[in-house]
């Protein structure tokens, strides 16, 4: 029996040939969701800059442990492709990091 963990990914990309009206959606739904609505989420979590050059999207993906963070990364990066191209934003040079939140370390501070 495989062992699953759950990452959080980071997916980050630049903007390419996003349009007047994609830009305007973009912040619309900025000022509608809120710093709140920025968390880790299967589903992802779109933000992006003020500039409107580039983004960010966090995920949680669960995978086989034996995967690796190499695997949550390229499943995050699927996704949000997807979302992206769903939505009809054009992108580029997406690169994602990974923390296995099963393995990492908590320091605790000592009193």
């Amino acid at each position: 029996m495989a062992t699953e963990h759950t990452y959080r990914v980071i997916v980050r990309g630049k903007w390419d040939g996003l349009t007047e009206e994609g830009r305007a959606r973009l912040r619309a739904e900025a000022d509608e969701q809120g710093l709140a609505q920025l968390r880790f989420t299967p589903e992802g979590s779109l933000a992006c800059d003020p500039s409107m050059t580039s983004f960010a999207y966090r995920y949680v993906v669960v995978s086989d442990a034996a995967d690796g963070e190499e695997m949550a990364a390229a499943l995050a990066e699927e996704k949000a492709e997807h979302a992206l191209r769903a939505a009809g934003y054009g992108y580029r040079d997406l690169r994602s990091s990974a923390t296995d939140m099963d393995t990492m370390k908590i320091n605790r501070k000592r009193r």
